[in-house]
């Protein structure tokens, strides 16, 4: 039985414009220590899913039309909110990609930390306080006895979000979904954060879900990627199989826009055009506008998620001619 299994989720948000499908079929399993990198360009449906999982979704204007989030074999979307309050930072914990605006400028992070520990624990504000202590020297937090009192603003970027990955771990959840928690770090900042999630995953035998966008992050700490595309997912593989030969042109994209050191001087590969409005997805495969492989099929018929291997899928009609070219 696998920590997590997303079967067929849909989520629709409906506008003055009309209706955006946001999610359009995603399903995808984690399983106790495994780590899931979910890759798409921004507005691919990342975030929403996590959201949906979490179920911190704004209800309305979102609005999740099908599928089931079963965690630990128990569908999350059936339960009453109150049930589904009591998991949210026991069992699964969310690290969002933007610490400054995430945490409360007006409390200090001590006191937002050993929230947690107050209002599901019912420890006292002192025992509370020494648990914050304790996060944020798990977190490598200097002087953190000097600096519980502190504020945000008053930490640097990579701090903060130390101290967003403590408040995940308060509980010892067993599932973390980090959506793009290295963004705006430096190159520096943004491998210590990694670093330091890999350490504790291993420690407490976490899933964790990673959405980014950001590829050279995945390559050393996923297990295995799924690639989205306008609300859905268009390749699944263990994560080496992939970098080595990606089953699908969009993630070809993806892989070829990677600066590389051995050229130097060379033009940047793009992949050409925009994601497409989700309010209007085209017919057929959805990346056919930007497909250099795009034919009349690709234009009228949506192409299913084939099994192309062990553990691979690729929703392209022409994935044997993405793999057979590598």
């Amino acid at each position: 039985m696998s920590l997590l299994e997303v079967n067929d989720l849909h989520v629709e948000f409906h506008t003055r414009d009309g209706v955006a499908k946001a999610v359009n079929g995603v399903s995808y399993t984690v399983d106790a220590g495994e780590t899931l990198a979910v890759l798409g360009e921004s507005g691919s449906g990342k975030s929403v899913t996590a959201q949906a999982i979490m179920g911190i979704l704004d209800m309305p204007p979102g609005k999740i039309t099908g599928g089931e989030v079963l965690f630990q074999d128990q569908d999350l979307l059936k339960l009453p909110r109150e049930e589904r309050r009591k998991i949210r930072g026991r069992k699964m914990a969310m690290i969002f990609q933007d610490a400054l605006s995430s945490l409360n400028p007006v409390l200090s992070v001590g006191y937002q930390l050993g929230e947690m520990f107050r209002v599901h624990r019912g420890l006292s504000r002192k025992e509370a306080r020494a648990k914050a202590v304790e996060l944020m020297d798990r977190v490598r937090i200097p002087a953190a006895k000097e600096r519980v009192n502190d504020y945000p603003h008053q930490f640097s970027g990579g701090m903060r979000q130390r101290i967003m990955i403590a408040m995940a771990l308060a509980l010892g959840p067993e599932l973390i979904i980090a959506d793009e928690p290295t963004t705006a770090l430096d190159v520096t900042v943004q491998a210590q954060v990694m670093e330091l999630l890999a350490e504790l995953q291993d420690e407490f035998n976490m899933g964790l879900i990673l959405i980014t966008h950001d590829l050279g992050v995945v390559a050393d700490v996923a297990d295995k990627i799924a690639v989205m595309y306008a609300g859905r997912i268009v390749e699944t593989a263990p994560v080496h199989d992939l970098y080595r030969a990606p089953a699908h042109p969009y993630t070809k994209g993806l892989l070829d826009s990677i600066p590389r050191l051995d050229q130097k001087g060379h033009e940047l590969n793009a992949i050409k055009g925009l994601p497409p409005s989700l309010l209007a997805i085209p017919p057929g495969c959805a990346f056919n506008p930007r497909c250099p492989m795009a034919r009349d099929v690709c234009r009228t018929d949506e192409p299913p998620l084939y099994e192309v291997g062990e553990h691979r899928a690729s929703a392209c009609h022409f994935w044997e001619e993405m793999l057979d070219a590598r």
